[in-house]
């Protein structure tokens, strides 16, 4: 009788210790890649900034790592916008430009080359 008393107390704390972990730990990697993202799309912005008052033919290559969870990536109408899913639902990043952008990047997780190319007019951003 003793056993199933201390084998009770010890589910009691234990078992909410664990769910705490575990919701803290899925909203902190949703954190920590949404803070991936947002750095990453800083990074290509301030390129871009950089290679439209450069002019063309100006161009450079970023090579960045995308994180998992990636739904789609947005470029144009002076805005990066990244959707990601998170546990939550979808998390909208969508940085700012001065200049004219365009193009596009593909979504999948791992490493890409994104280049950035003056055109003139606008700088297009492509992998």
């Amino acid at each position: 009788m003793e056993y199933l008393v201390i084998v009770g107390f010890v589910a009691v704390i234990v078992i909410p210790m664990m769910l705490i972990f575990y919701t803290y730990a899925d909203r902190t990697e949703d954190e920590i890649i949404s803070n991936q993202v947002q750095k990453i799309s800083l990074k290509v912005s301030d390129a871009a900034e950089a290679m439209y008052y450069l002019g063309e033919p100006s161009r450079t290559r970023i090579r960045t790592y995308f994180p998992k969870n990636i739904d789609s990536i947005t470029i144009g109408n002076n805005e990066i916008v990244f959707i990601l899913h998170t546990k939550e639902g979808l998390d909208h990043i969508v940085i700012y430009t001065p200049i004219p952008v365009q193009g596009s990047l593909d979504t999948h997780s791992g490493y890409h080359n994104i280049n950035i190319r003056s055109r003139g007019s606008y700088v297009e951003i492509t992998d």
